[in-house]
């Protein structure tokens, strides 16, 4: 069961997972060594997936952010898996969704500009057939999804 201090730390961490130890401590009024076995227990427990460095968009090529809508007339564990394989070696697209409604599959894509799409979407048909499929540029974030709440948490 998490408490207060086990969700501010969880804030804290997604918010700048640099942080030391002593600053987070510090930051939940515990001793460094009680908010290092409180991380090594949340970790242990599985409420942190992994620690990664976010990168800079635009210093690393990639500025632009598309979403690709996917429709396909095929529904089979096969072809989802298939699906599945055909998107997975493609760095630029960074989430893929199964969705409910009219389209089947959201992918989102970093690209170095709106015209490298097509390098992407040509991979994608070549791998696995698809009935249609609709793009749609992000013009600017006005929200990214890099942390989640924690108020909710267990």
């Amino acid at each position: 069961m998490l408490d207060e201090r086990d969700r501010k730390l969880l804030f804290l961490m997604q918010q700048d997972g640099s942080l030391p130890v002593t600053a987070l401590a510090e930051h939940v009024a515990l001793s460094v060594s009680a908010c290092s076995r409180r991380i090594q227990r949340l970790e242990e427990e599985c409420y942190l997936d992994l620690r990664i460095t976010v990168l800079n968009r635009r210093r690393m090529g990639v500025p632009t952010t598309l979403f690709a809508l996917v429709k396909t007339a095929h529904h089979a564990d096969e072809w989802i898996e298939s699906f599945r394989k055909a998107i997975s070696d493609i760095p630029e697209i960074v989430e893929a969704h199964r969705l409910t409604g009219h389209y089947d599959y959201l992918l989102k894509l970093i690209l170095p500009s709106v015209e490298h799409y097509d390098v992407i979407y040509k991979q994608i048909v070549r791998r696995i057939e698809l009935f249609d499929v609709s793009a749609s540029i992000s013009m600017e974030v006005l929200k990214d999804g890099l942390t989640m709440p924690v108020s909710h948490a267990r």
